[in-house]
Order: C-alpha cells, then sequence, then structure tokens
C-alpha cells in the first residue's frame, strides 16, 4: 500500500470461412462472432459495443520472446479476460497472479460501426510490475468511434530478469507488447480497425513502454501514432537501463531462489516454481527495458537526444498534480498527515547538494504535505515531461498537454485524504475508462470525459487531437524556443494554454540540472 502511492458451435461458419483472410470484416450474420487468423472468436455483441475477450495473441516458454499463438478449431469463446500475468501483490491496479500462460488480449469496437475505424492500443500501467488489460473498461472510449485494444504482457521478474544465460530475458515486456502489435496489423480489420491507423497508448509503466517502442527499430511500422501519458521519456533511467544495473539486480534474485551456483542457471531458474520467483523478485521495484540490444540500442533518453525515433505524430502530456496521491497515500499509510518538520528533511534527503536551492524555490506553504507534492511533481513529472516534448518536437509532430482538472474522483474504498488530490498521478484515467478504483463520475465530469475521448480519438484518426468546438490546439515547437513550447491545458473549463513552463519551474530544476 505505501508503495503504490509513492511512487488489460459455430462449424458451419468456420468451415465456410476457413480460407477467407482476416484482413476482411468477417460476412458472418452474427456480429459477435469474428473470424481471425488462429481461428473464430464468439464475444458480445450487446448494447453501443462489441467485445472480445481473453484472446491469445502469442505464446511463451519462461523467459524466452513471445511466437505467435497455436490456432485451434471451433469457436473459441471470447467473453471472459485471460488471466493476469505473474505479478505480486502489493498495487491496486494489479491482481496477485502466479500465471505465466497469460499472452491475451481484449478487442473493444463500436456497434454496427463501418470499417476503417482508427485503433487503439491501450498499453496499461504499474510499473511494469502490476496490471493488467481488463481493469480498464474501454466502452466510452470504442463508442466514441474507435477500436480498441488491450493486453496482459509479462512484468516484473517474468520480464526484466537479466543474466548472461538468459539472452532473451530483460525486455519482454515490450517484445510481448510488440507480439501484440502485429496480431493487430495481421487481425484487426476482422473486427473494422484500419491496420494501417494503430494508435499506441500507455500511462506510466504503459506509457514508459511507448517511449520504448518510439526509439526500438523492432518497433519500426507497428504504429502510426503515440499518446503518452504521465511518462516522462527524457528522465536518466526512467524509461530504461544498463545492463549491468540489470544484471545486478537479477544476481539478488537468482541468488534468493538457489540458482546463484548452479552449472546451468538458466535452466534451474526454469525449474523454480513461478511463485518463489515472484516472492524473490518483491513488489517493489521499478523494473526497466534493458537497453544495448538490438531492440533497444541506446538509453531511450540518449535516443531521443540524438533523434533515433519514429516519426510519429505524439499527444504527450503530464497531471498538474501528479505527486499528490503518492504523498497523500504514505500519509494514509502512516495514519496521520505529513508534519510541518518532515518538510525540510524530506527536500534534502531527495535532493542532496541542490537541496539550499530547493528550499528557497519551494518555501514550505501552509502543509508539508502539499508543498513536497509539488516540489516533486515539478522536479520528477513536469520538466522531463516538456523534455521529451522538446526533443521530439524537433523532428516530428507533437501535442503536449496537462491535465488540470480540480475536484477529481477519489479512490473508492479509501478514507478521504487530507487535501486535495485533484490532478494526481491516474487522475485523468477514470475520465477516459470505466476504472472501479475510483468514486463514479458526476454527470459534469462524464461531460469532461467526453471531452478528454473526443480529442484522444480525434488524434487517432487524424495525428492531431484538435476540433470537437474546442481552442485551437497548436504543435509544440521547439524551433521557436519558449514561445513555442505549447501547452493545452485540459479542465472542465474552456481549455487554453498552459503557463507550463512558469508555473512548474522549468527554468530553475533546468539550471539546477546542468
Amino acid at each position: 500500500m505505501k508503495k503504490f502511492w509513492s511512487a488489460g458451435l459455430g462449424i458451419t461458419l468456420l468451415a465456410a470461412t476457413a480460407c477467407a483472410p482476416a484482413a476482411a470484416v468477417s460476412d458472418a450474420v452474427d456480429p459477435a462472432v469474428v473470424v481471425t487468423a488462429q481461428g473464430a472468436v464468439r464475444g458480445e455483441a450487446d448494447g453501443a459495443v462489441r467485445s472480445f475477450q481473453g484472446i491469445p495473441y502469442a505464446e511463451a516458454d519462461r523467459f524466452e520472446a513471445p511466437r505467435p499463438a497455436a490456432g485451434w478449431d471451433g469457436v473459441r469463446d471470447a467473453t471472459e479476460p485471460g488471466e493476469p500475468c505473474a505479478q505480486p501483490a502489493g498495487y491496486p491496479i494489479g491482481e496477485y497472479s502466479t500465471e505465466e500462460d497469460c499472452l491475451d488480449l481484449n478487442v473493444t469496437t463500436p456497434a454496427g460501426a463501418e470499417d476503417g475505424l482508427p485503433v487503439i492500443v491501450w498499453i496499461h500501467g504499474g510499473s511494469m510490475m502490476f496490471g493488467m488489460g481488463d481493469l480498464y473498461g474501454p466502452d466510452r472510449l470504442a463508442a466514441g468511434g474507435a477500436v480498441v485494444v488491450s493486453m496482459n504482457y509479462r512484468l516484473g521478474v517474468t520480464s526484466f530478469l537479466t543474466h548472461p544465460d538468459l539472452p532473451e530475458s530483460g525486455a519482454l515486456a515490450l517484445d510481448d507488447q510488440r507480439a501484440a502489435l502485429r496480431w493487430v496489423r495481421e487481425n484487426i480489420a476482422a473486427f473494422g480497425g484500419d491496420p494501417g491507423n494503430v494508435t499506441v497508448m500507455g500511462q506510466s509503466g504503459g506509457g514508459l513502454g511507448i517511449c520504448g517502442h518510439l526509439v526500438s527499430p523492432e518497433s519500426e511500422g507497428l504504429f502510426q501514432r503515440a499518446i503518452v501519458q504521465s511518462a516522462p521519456c527524457s528522465a536518466p533511467g526512467a524509461a530504461s537501463r544498463d545492463r549491468g544495473t540489470a544484471e545486478a539486480e537479477g544476481a539478488e534474485v537468482i541468488d534468493a531462489v538457489g540458482c546463484a551456483d548452479a552449472g546451468d542457471v538458466a535452466a534451474c531458474l526454469r525449474e523454480v516454481p513461478i511463485g518463489e520467483l515472484v516472492e524473490a523478485y518483491g513488489p517493489w521495484r521499478e523494473p526497466r527495458p534493458v537497453s544495448g540490444t538490438p531492440a533497444l540500442p541506446l538509453p531511450v533518453d540518449e535516443a531521443l537526444e540524438a533523434g533515433r525515433f519514429h516519426r510519429v505524430p505524439v499527444l504527450i502530456g503530464v497531471n498538474h498534480d501528479e505527486e499528490n496521491g503518492m504523498v497523500l497515500g504514505t500519509e494514509l499509510a502512516s495514519g496521520a498527515p505529513m508534519a510541518d518538520g518532515e518538510y525540510e528533511p524530506a527536500v534534502r534527503e531527495a535532493y542532496g547538494d541542490d537541496a539550499d536551492a530547493v528550499l528557497r524555490r519551494y518555501p514550505r506553504g501552509d502543509a508539508a504535505g502539499p508543498s513536497l507534492a509539488r516540489v516533486r511533481t515539478d522536479s520528477v513529472w513536469s520538466v522531463p515531461t516538456l523534455d521529451t516534448a522538446r526533443a521530439l518536437s524537433r523532428r516530428t509532430d507533437v501535442r503536449m498537454y496537462e491535465f488540470a482538472e480540480r475536484g477529481t474522483p477519489w479512490f473508492a474504498g479509501y478514507d478521504e485524504p487530507s487535501f486535495p488530490a485533484d490532478s494526481q498521478h491516474m487522475a485523468e484515467l477514470p475520465y477516459i475508462f470505466d476504472l472501479e478504483l475510483f468514486q463514479g463520475l458526476t454527470p459534469a465530469q462524464a461531460a469532461f470525459g467526453d471531452r478528454l475521448i473526443g480529442a484522444w480519438t480525434r488524434f487517432a484518426a487524424t495525428g492531431d487531437p484538435s476540433g470537437g468546438g474546442e481552442a485551437e490546439w497548436d504543435r509544440l515547437r521547439d524551433d521557436r524556443g519558449p514561445a513555442g513550447w505549447y501547452v493545452q491545458s485540459l479542465d472542465s473549463g474552456e481549455w487554453g494554454r498552459a503557463d507550463f513552463a512558469r508555473e512548474h519551474g522549468y527554468g530553475f530544476w533546468s539550471r539546477l540540472g546542468g
């Protein structure tokens, strides 16, 4: 808990369509049945959307790269999501699991829609340690005019354990996501989607995964646009790590499960019960894909700065108060608000030799908790997100936003916070997805959600979120200096330009970092 806050019959039909390509929408009378390259699936076609869940997109042995899923005979039931990939307990956005046969995806499409819809592939967050695609109810997003795909992918120890005897491990989460994108390219037309108009969209850990795909040669051509939410790709170490660091972390785990002295470390690790591996890895790590490989030649931040990324339009943004939830969660875990006297020591611990300058720039306000959250939001989230947008904008079209809504839904079932959470980390998600993690939306909040969904789906369709009666959303142009750093402020009022750099101390943190 504390760490969560710190810091996815018809035999006659099948015979008639067995030779039909998956690239065309099925001619079946039953809209709940679709034929994929692996076989037919039966979902649900009630209401405003058609939903297909738990479709295998790949399969994999432990610590090995994914391969295409095997086919099946008959019509496969696709009305229930697949099991979450192996993960520890700890995050409310996850579910304890020891499942390794978990590479499934879900497809939701507007009922009765024509062919050629834009496709949004959602990559869930959870620090690359937790989560599952089906947690994020996509019906409202799909009803906005897109085919929405979510997936489960390997997390934590099953993706990132790194050792010389495990040549394919270290970034299997990205390999799985690529396998899902290849499945989309081959099959999504059968669901009414356009395989040539795919937008990858992710938040937090999922957004950091997209950072990796933007710079990975092996992800080229698998998507045409990207939406990156609360994932500062340009912060060193945020989206990737070097092999030495990953192998040192792996050595701790390998030793803990008794395989350090094995003659064949890989064989030993494959014999360890998955639950023991999950427990040895623990719930509080922040794994990242290993760089220095053919799939990720450079660290993500370096590749962005060097311009070695795919030239696709990018919609990138950050929440105005990212760290509010982290500080509030720590307060809830401790049972009391942060004491005023804790503010300065916390800043000194986090910022070391720069602490005096930080304390002058950010003196404690009326309460320690929101003061510390502001410092962390600016330094950890806002500034590196603008750095990311600037780097991308030098070579491709970029729109940047700041989610700035006040009075957002709080987490369901938790005590009320000591100060308003406002635009905390994840606060935008219940406006886009149906999420039981949060209190329900009011009618006014749901209306704001419709506006966000409109912008997101317009971007997925055209690469430009402008329209829908909203204020014009200008591109961010780094070639025009600070005047070109356009950031659209998104809240339930009128949208317009945010005074982003000034409000978040961009000049201060840039000088400090330099």
